[in-house]
């Protein structure tokens, strides 16, 4: 099973080039990034983690220079974003970003997508909350047609494109689409519409629930099978050897928002997973 990681790196914690460098030589297979354009202040909307909200939600660094970064000095270390945040992008403008990270890595990004919990910071973004899913929905299909190989346009409720020449494309065609959020029937059609596979925060329920992800995407009339990554794990033995068994094939460990001598003390510790 492959071992990635995912950390809330800020204008606080260790440099993205230096964790990538320290990740690909101990042998981990993937950094992914979240993402928070801002926090506002004044903020209705609970956290769902608990608040108050903890200091590295308003600090992140952007994901893509990060990756950008971390790509650049590493060869095989995967890339991805947990999560992308879509509905607070422009299409048009995301998909350049995706395709252009992912051919200068040689193929190696995974887009983890959100719909976000952050009903303020949505709304800066002019995203109205009650038809997020169907505007990230969209969103994804328009950019889907400026990575195809031939110049395809796009015409859907929230947007559209004219078939156009929109180049690099991605290394390897589009690149993987993995879809956060909470376990429910709305969600695990979603993904059998639209991604790749799920990545589940925790991890946690995974026996009862992928037997309901698979039949959402044989009724979907999919063939194979979704991935599925646990995301933002706190690692046991034990809970890895869980997931070997449902047959999953990469996880993704949580470490700490913190300094560089704290997230290399917890990579020493990862160590043992690999």
């Amino acid at each position: 099973m492959r071992i990635a990681t995912t950390i809330f790196l800020t204008d606080e914690t260790i440099r993205p080039v230096r964790l990538a460098h320290e990740l690909e030589q101990r042998g981990f297979d993937g950094l992914y990034l979240p993402e928070h354009t801002h926090i506002p202040v004044c903020r209705d909307t609970p956290a769902p983690m608990g608040d108050p909200l903890p200091r590295e939600y308003g600090r992140t660094l952007d994901p893509f220079v990060a990756l950008g970064q971390a790509a650049a000095v590493t060869e095989r270390l995967r890339l991805g974003t947990g999560i992308t945040l879509v509905a607070q992008h422009d299409p048009i403008d995301l998909a350049k970003r995706i395709a252009t990270l992912d051919h200068l890595s040689g193929g190696r990004f995974t887009l983890g997508v959100g719909y976000g919990w952050n009903v303020e910071e949505a709304a800066d973004h002019g995203v109205e909350w009650s038809s997020r899913r169907a505007l990230v929905r969209d969103r994804l299909a328009l950019m889907r047609a400026l990575w195809a190989d031939e110049p395809t346009g796009y015409e859907g409720a929230f947007g559209s494109v004219r078939a156009s020449f929109a180049h690099p494309k991605p290394a390897g065609g589009a690149p993987r689409v993995l879809l956060g959020g909470a376990a429910g029937p709305r969600l695990l059609a979603e993904i059998a519409a639209s991604a790749d596979g799920w990545l589940p925060i925790g991890g946690g329920g995974l026996s009862k629930t992928l037997p309901a992800l698979r039949r959402a995407w044989a009724d979907a009339g999919r063939t194979g099978a979704p991935e599925v990554v646990p995301y933002a794990v706190r690692p046991t033995p034990g809970k890895l050897s869980h997931y070997r068994d449902l047959g999953l094939r990469e996880v993704v460990l949580q470490l700490p928002p913190a300094g560089e001598a704290e997230v290399l003390r917890a990579l020493d510790d990862y160590a043992q997973y690999l």
